[in-house]
């Protein structure tokens, strides 16, 4: 089997709740299972408060899940505690979407970016600034930015930084949460550029969270979607014009047409309902325009229409219009 085809990480019936007060809980994630190839970026797309930086945060061991397994490499990571955890952080790394709150303010590049390998005693002295220096490079920032500070840098030279810094520890795979979103357009596509470069030279797999669906179906190899902590379709990113949930068709509505042609974007109806307060049925069912009686009584399993292509839905054949 081919690399690209190695399963690196799979989820299995993923869970996260938080109790509140009176004995009532909030369900962050709720019965979460895909799998990840090695070398490719999975998108992970909803809305805002849809339980994708939960979800992720679960998956990199930040977050304690209820219930459920994450494999990396076949080992459930959710068991390793201690030195067997923070060694395994090494395989695992993330770029925020704001990194001036991730760097320290009063540390220079340089240090930011020798840290993480000092920390794991990877880092001989002699070789610091040589080895800064090279990070900065593959990055495509100058040697010299070693010596300046977050505050002297624009927010597309400090997302390279980010950047740099995941690469450091030579991660099998980067975690972006919405890393781009932040960025002008211009600048966005000259960072999304450099993940793809990476990812060709070193064989990364990156975990993708975005809201972005245009600039998802360009750079993902498959998207999962997300609402309300569940899964509602997975499919691949070249086929997501072909998504037939309502509530992925709704996203992809929802969109602006870069093209300057004159269409008003659809939009969805509703709020997002409480995690606290889960409908009984679909999650989707208090804002589907094609809602039944029994999106209202029982939760739709995720089922496969095609190859690769799930969708949670009791519709047997979803309408396509969108």
């Amino acid at each position: 089997m081919s690399n690209e085809r190695e399963t690196i990480l799979s989820v299995r019936h993923l869970v996260k709740e938080f109790p509140l007060e009176g004995g009532r809980v909030l369900t962050a994630v709720a019965d979460v299972s895909f799998d990840v190839r090695k070398g490719e970026t999975f998108a992970i797309v909803g809305e805002s408060g849809c339980g994708k930086s939960t979800l992720v945060k679960t998956l990199l061991n930040l977050h304690a899940p209820t219930s459920g397994e994450v494999l990396f490499h076949g080992e459930d990571i959710t068991k390793l505690t201690g030195e067997a955890l923070r060694q395994h952080y090494r395989n695992v790394q993330m770029v925020f979407q704001d990194p001036a709150a991730a760097f320290d303010p009063k540390m220079r590049i340089e240090e930011i970016l020798a840290e993480p390998l000092e920390n794991y005693g990877l880092l001989e002295k002699s070789k610091r600034r040589q080895t800064v220096e090279e990070l900065l490079l593959s990055v495509e920032l100058p040697a010299d930015f070693a010596d300046r500070y977050p505050h002297n840098m624009s927010g597309g030279q400090r997302q390279r930084v980010a950047i740099a810094r995941a690469l450091a520890l030579r991660p099998e795979i980067i975690v972006c949460d919405e890393a781009t979103s932040a960025l002008d357009v211009s600048v966005q596509d000259s960072v999304v550029r450099l993940l793809a470069r990476l990812q060709r030279e070193r064989g990364i797999t990156y975990l993708f969270i975005c809201h972005d669906l245009a600039l998802v179906s360009l750079f993902a190899q498959r998207v999962l979607v997300m609402y309300l902590g569940s899964v509602m379709e997975t499919l691949d990113a070249a086929r997501l014009q072909e998504a037939r949930h309502p509530y992925t068709q709704a996203l992809l509505a929802s969109v602006f047409p870069a093209d300057g042609a004159k269409v008003i974007p659809h939009t969805i109806r509703g709020e997002i309902p409480s995690a606290s307060d889960r409908p009984k049925g679909c999650p989707f069912a208090t804002r589907c325009e094609r809602c039944t009686e029994i999106c209202n009584e029982k939760a739709p399993a995720l089922r496969e229409i095609a190859p690769g292509h799930f969708v949670a839905c009791h519709d047997e054949k979803p309408c396509t219009k969108r």
